[in-house]
């Protein structure tokens, strides 16, 4: 049951004009995390200006290939068999997502997903900014141990039924954004919105039709996350260089600048190769390696050994996960002269 909370929630003349007028709290289940990957069911709460619902849907998502982890989804062959393809769902879903902010938990993960199936369909997927809940957390300085979803349901005292099923995950994510927005609009904090760039074609690579269902082991065509390869919407090319000088180390706390070098280490909810894209259009340097003039290093695991992470450590580069490097690359500052 979604908790109200009039009692806290700012007054009509309190509200920040410059929120949005609506929000899509969304939540994908997926064959895997690799860029060919399928979603095999969705669900969409939408919300109003304020975060009260408004809705909720849910369906499941024949992928035409292996489910991938039923282990931890649940999802087996026999279940989606039956179930609509995405370009069947395709309007029923953008309807849901037209003239709203997307909101979910690593949000690039989902909109990336999301981008790709509209992208195979042939169409556009109607969404122009998205908000991560993880960003907005950190923008209200949660007490948080991890930035895991159970931790944010924790926290606003959220009870998951179902983790993993996206009709319930999405549910427990409305749950915890509604005070989150609430908290924001109240301190006048600024909404993590970022800019979403629609796919516009895509091609994957033959792929275990559904029916070859994996085991735990990867078993049935290299199954579990990250099990599938190949695939992608553009052809690699070398990319310039940068025009810009490195006007050195990223301080904490300030913005980037225009010719500082960006080093990427371990995955990234976003295709990489996407994510260097966005930097380089910025007007920063990606280095392929890590050295003293490195301005910065990109990681989701700060904590692994690889050859970057422990140079940084002896270097002393300073290390943003890649929540914090999209909110980053959204203030970039000229370079001098």
């Amino acid at each position: 049951m979604l908790e109200d909370r009039t009692d806290q929630a700012p007054s009509a003349t309190t509200w920040p004009a410059a929120y949005p007028q609506g929000y899509a709290v969304v939540d994908v289940e997926t064959t895997g995390l690799a860029r060919d990957d399928r979603i095999i069911s969705a669900a969409v709460y939408r919300l109003d200006a304020r975060g009260e619902v408004e809705d909720h849907w849910y369906t499941l998502v024949n992928p035409e290939r292996d489910p991938g982890p039923v282990w931890i989804h649940g999802l087996t062959s026999d279940v989606l068999h039956g179930a609509p393809l995405f370009r069947d769902v395709a309007a029923e879903f953008a309807a849901r997502l037209e003239g709203r902010v997307l909101v979910a938990h690593n949000a690039v993960f989902d909109w990336q997903m999301i981008a790709r199936e509209y992208a195979r369909a042939e169409v556009e997927a109607p969404v122009r900014h998205r908000l991560c809940t993880i960003a907005l957390s950190k923008a209200l300085d949660l007490p948080l141990p991890n930035h895991k979803l159970e931790s944010l349901a924790a926290h606003y005292g959220v009870v998951q039924q179902r983790a993993h099923h996206a009709l319930d995950d999405a549910r427990v994510l409305a749950e915890t954004f509604r005070p989150s927005l609430r908290a924001a609009a109240a301190g006048g904090v600024r909404l993590p919105l970022l800019e979403c760039r629609p796919l516009t074609e895509w091609a994957d690579r033959p792929a275990p039709h559904i029916g070859r269902q994996a085991g735990p082991g990867g078993a049935g065509g290299g199954g579990g996350y990250g099990g599938y390869r190949g695939g992608g919407w553009r052809p690699a090319r070398k990319r310039p260089a940068c025009p810009y000088p490195n006007p050195g180390r990223y301080e904490p706390g300030k913005s980037l600048k225009q010719g500082m070098r960006v080093a990427f280490s371990g995955d990234t909810s976003t295709e990489r190769d996407l994510l260097e894209d966005r930097a380089v259009e910025a007007g920063l340097h990606v280095a392929t390696s890590l050295s003293r003039l490195t301005s910065l290093l990109v990681t989701n695991d700060p904590g692994s050994g690889t050859s970057k992470v422990v140079k940084a450590r002896q270097f002393g580069t300073p290390v943003v996960d890649e929540a914090a490097f999209g909110q980053l690359l959204g203030d970039v500052e000229p370079a001098d002269g």
